[in-house]
């Protein structure tokens, strides 16, 4: 690992907990919190917006060359070449709502590559972080995907965004439950792919997630022994796209039931 990645990857995992306890901090004063609706089960609350702008606001001191994208302010141009990817509050309708299942969120880009991702859970004091060909890590402990037998043997969570509608996602659940999978929605995407890193679930699958909710997660499943499908992460920072990761027995026949499904 060079030493402009393991300088940033300490920064991450240190500024991650940081803000996550802020954000706990609104979680636990949630009477308190201001809360709009942005669309259909889309919302922003000053959780939201100000944890962002603590995180934009250390990444700016730290590495003012740096690039910055985030969920809830406007994009930062990179002179370094880096590119940081924000999601303050993954889950915000669990988060408004007291459940327990939300998580902070940051990557950093470079040559349309995701070099680094880490994603906090404060509620259970958790850190997941990996870099790039260096593994990935949970409280600093070695995390791998799960060694499942099949689509029978654990859950694969699933997600669906509203741009989409719930089509695609009902045609994977039934495709899915055909092969006697079982299927779990935490109702955050980067937690469950972070719960595919750690082996709690065995794969997830979306139609379109956008780059903030979904890079962190991509590189930990990778360095945990995963497959994801492999993107220019450049252009999923425009775009977004369909995300799959899974463990490797069960990876490609998720891709075909999302083939067939995620039209």
């Amino acid at each position: 690992m060079n030493n402009q990645i393991e300088t940033r990857l300490a920064f991450a995992n240190t500024l991650v907990e940081i803000a996550g306890k802020e954000a706990l901090r609104y979680f636990n004063q949630l009477d308190k919190l201001n809360i709009e609706q942005k669309g259909h089960q889309d919302m922003v609350s000053d959780a939201d917006k100000n944890v962002e702008l603590l995180i934009r606001d250390a990444i700016d001191k730290a590495f003012s060359d740096d690039g910055i994208v985030g969920e809830e302010h406007d994009n930062v141009a990179s002179k370094s070449g880096f590119t940081w990817v924000i999601d303050p509050i993954d889950g915000t309708a669990n988060f408004v709502r007291g459940i327990p299942a939300w998580c902070v969120v940051l990557a950093c880009v470079e040559d349309a590559e995701i070099k680094i991702g880490v994603i906090n859970d404060p509620v259970h004091e958790e850190t997941y972080s990996a870099a790039l060909g260096n593994g990935a890590f949970l409280n600093g402990k070695p995390m791998k995907v799960a060694e499942t037998k099949g689509l029978h043997d654990g859950s694969i969570a699933i997600s669906y965004s509203p741009r989409s509608g719930m089509e695609p996602i009902l045609r994977f659940m039934k495709l899915l439950s055909e092969e006697r999978g079982a299927f779990v929605r935490i109702a955050s995407g980067a937690l469950s792919l972070a719960y595919v890193a750690a082996g709690r679930v065995n794969g997830f699958a979306e139609h379109h997630m956008n780059a903030w909710d979904c890079l962190a997660g991509q590189l930990l499943i990778k360095e945990a022994g995963g497959r994801i499908e492999e993107q220019n992460a450049d252009d999923m920072l425009v775009n977004g796209g369909r995300v799959i990761g899974a463990s490797p027995v069960i990876f490609d026949r998720i891709v075909e039931m999302a083939d067939a499904s995620f039209e």
